[in-house]
Order: structure tokens, then C-alpha cells, then sequence
């Protein structure tokens, strides 16, 4: 029985490899061009894999570092810093959740300008009608346009002359190397300059709450203990949020 099943067995693989044979046969000789064509199209498509991969790894680890210096990223979350530090709520809200509020704010404000960057590079170089230097090349053009609206002269002239490299004649002959690092000491410097606006209030409730505090003898208590639902009552009062991200997005925009 053992041996009939073997013979069995024996006699459906042979049959299933003449069966392939004789179909390659009929299709496609191995000797005529065009599977010879076709062979050496797949092994082009199989070796041009890997280095794809590589590549697209290495875009995306770039994408960390391109949302923050490239984007208005930055502004947003060093502003929400000093806000969470002058209401002085410590870790109310949370890391995460400025983090989130920052990126979506982030997409909603580059959207034109992603949007952009998707219709004139990524799309076409997805269907072919572009090579990747051009993409890059044409992808970072509408950035370019953003970083140069929001980076102030100074900044952009101090990068330059420590380049070494020739004074640019128009916003097109601005090196990308030293637009980038202009553009974020420009947002660091926006950002600072809204943060310390929005401590006056709060640093005003401060000291009214300590010198009450220190005129009634109330050494012992802690002034943060009744001036932060004062500052919270005041944000609440004010829509606080609403004011700062309608501002932010007005000065990003």
C-alpha cells in the first residue's frame, strides 16, 4: 500500500512538470528575445528593490526633522510650553496632548503648501512622468516659498555671510542650507516674543496674590496655591484657547 502511494505520488509530480514544461514551451521559448527581454526586465526590477527600500527608509526617518525645522511646528509647540509654564498647571495638559494639538495645527496651516508639494513632485514622480532628483527638486520649491515668508532678513543675512558664499540677488539663488537654520531662529524668536506676552498677565496675578498674601501675614501659605485657579479662572473666562490658537494661526499663515 505504502508503494502505490508512492508511485502515486511520483506519477503527479512528473505530470505536473511535463504539464509546465509543455506550456513554457507553447507560450514563450527560454531562447527567443523576448523572454530573454522579460528575464532581463526582472532582474533589473529585483535589483533596483533594495535601493528603493533604502531610500524610502531614509526619507522617512528625515520626516522627524523636516516637520520641525521646515514647518511652523516649532512656533506652536514652544508657544504652548510657556503657556502650560505661566498658568503654572505644571503637567496639565500633557506632552502628548500638545504634541497632537501642534502637529494637527501644523497640517492645517501647511496644507496649501503640502498639497502643493503632492500635485507638482510626489504624483508625478508616482507615475513615472518625473525622475526623483526632479521631484526633489520641484518638492521643495513650495517650501522654500513658505520658509522665505516667515524668515526675517537678519537671520537670513547672518547664515549667508558665515557661509562664506555670495550675497543672493533673488529669493531663488537663497541656499537651502542656510534658509533652514535662518527660518527656525526666526520662529524661536517669534515664539519667545509670544510667550513672554502671554506670562505679563499671569505674572500680574502672581504678584497681586503675593502682596495680599503678604499683607494679611499669610507668610506660610503658598502663593501658586491661590493664584492658580485665579489664572485658570481668568483663561477660562478669556477662551484663552481660542484667542492663542486663532493668533497662531493668523501669524503662521
Amino acid at each position: 500500500m505504502k508503494r502505490l502511494s508512492l508511485v502515486f505520488v511520483l506519477l503527479i509530480v512528473f505530470g505536473t512538470a511535463n504539464f509546465a514544461f509543455a506550456q513554457s514551451e507553447v507560450e514563450s521559448p527560454p531562447d527567443t528575445p523576448a523572454a530573454s527581454e522579460t528575464i532581463d526586465l526582472e532582474d533589473t526590477v529585483a535589483s533596483s528593490m533594495p535601493l528603493q527600500i533604502i531610500v524610502l527608509l531614509t526619507v522617512l526617518s528625515f520626516i522627524p526633522a523636516l516637520l520641525i525645522s521646515m514647518t511652523c511646528f516649532t512656533r506652536l509647540i514652544v508657544v504652548f510650553h510657556f503657556l502650560r509654564q505661566a498658568l503654572g498647571t505644571q503637567e496639565a495638559p500633557n506632552n502628548q496632548v500638545l504634541l497632537g494639538l501642534a502637529l494637527f495645527i501644523t497640517l492645517f496651516v501647511m496644507g496649501p503648501t503640502l498639497s502643493k508639494v503632492y500635485q507638482d513632485a510626489l504624483k508625478p514622480m508616482i507615475d513615472g512622468e518625473i525622475t526623483q532628483s526632479a521631484a526633489l527638486e520641484k518638492g521643495i520649491e513650495p517650501l522654500r516659498e513658505y520658509m522665505i515668508r516667515h524668515t526675517r532678513e537678519k537671520d537670513l543675512a547672518l547664515f549667508i555671510r558665515l557661509s562664506n558664499g555670495p550675497a543672493p540677488e533673488t529669493a531663488a539663488d537663497v541656499p537651502t542650507t542656510a534658509l533652514v537654520p535662518a527660518y527656525m531662529i526666526s520662529e524661536l524668536k517669534t515664539a519667545f516674543q509670544i510667550g513672554f506676552v502671554l506670562f505679563l498677565p499671569f505674572l500680574v496675578i502672581d504678584l497681586a496674590v503675593s502682596s495680599v498674601l503678604l499683607s494679611m501675614g499669610m507668610m506660610q501659605l503658598p502663593p501658586v496655591i491661590v493664584s492658580l485657579p485665579l489664572k485658570i479662572l481668568l483663561f477660562v473666562m478669556v477662551d484663552g484657547w481660542y484667542l492663542i490658537i486663532s493668533s497662531l494661526v493668523k501669524s503662521v499663515v
